[in-house]
Parts: structure tokens; sequence; C-alpha cells
């Protein structure tokens, strides 16, 4: 994986305080809550796998999921790589930080995963 690492992960769970726990305990992962966000955040030392991550409960969604983010230099272009490959886009692009695009999809067998470009802000 060359030139489009999974660089951070999301897992939305019933319970994140149990979920932050677990991990912590069975995988020994630096986990802190963020009380200013109100979640856990998963933050590896520099080089260490897995990447960033973060831990929280569900609010909108009905089941538990775990979200992969692969960084993309072109967002727009990878989208319509997605399609043109037999993806399905489940989110358009999106700006919800300034600096970070977003676009999730479906790979053809219908599971979802996330790209994020990070580019500089107002870039």
């Amino acid at each position: 994986m060359n030139g489009n690492p999974v660089v951070f992960w999301e897992l939305a769970s019933h319970d994140q305080d149990k979920s932050a726990q677990f991990f912590s305990d069975v995988f020994g992962w630096p986990v802190r809550f963020d009380e200013r966000v109100g979640f856990y955040r998963v933050d590896p030392p520099a080089g260490a796998h897995p990447e960033r991550g973060i831990i929280f409960t569900l609010k909108r969604a009905k089941l538990p999921f775990v979200s992969v983010y692969i960084q993309v230099s072109d967002i727009k272009a990878m989208r319509d790589r997605v399609v043109a490959h037999g993806g399905h886009i489940v989110l358009e692009p999106e700006e919800p930080v300034p600096g970070s695009w977003v676009c999730l999809f479906n790979e053809p067998s219908g599971v979802t995963f996330a790209m994020l470009e990070e580019r500089e802000k107002g870039g």
C-alpha cells in the first residue's frame, strides 16, 4: 500500500467506555478521553500501528460499525474511480472540518469505507 494508506479509523459502539477499556486492556492501546469532543482518542506513538483512531457511542446509526479511512491526494478523482470500478458513493465529498475532505463509499459487495483528503486550509 504505497500511495493510499489507511490513516484513520473510528469505532461506533453501544458503550464507548466499555469499548475503550477493552482495547486498552487487551491490546495496550493508549486510549484517552477527550472531554472537549466527548469521545475517546487512540493516539499511538509515531510510526506505530494501528494509526490514530476514535471510539464513540452511537447516536444516529442503529448498529455498531467500524470505519476505515484511506488517504487520497485528489478525493474528487478517486470518487470517480470508485464509481468507474463498480463502487457506490454513500456520501459525496464534503469538508466537515476545514482542510479535511471526506467521501464515504461502498465497494462492490456493499462494505462501507471512507476516503480522506487533507488540504491546507483554503486550498
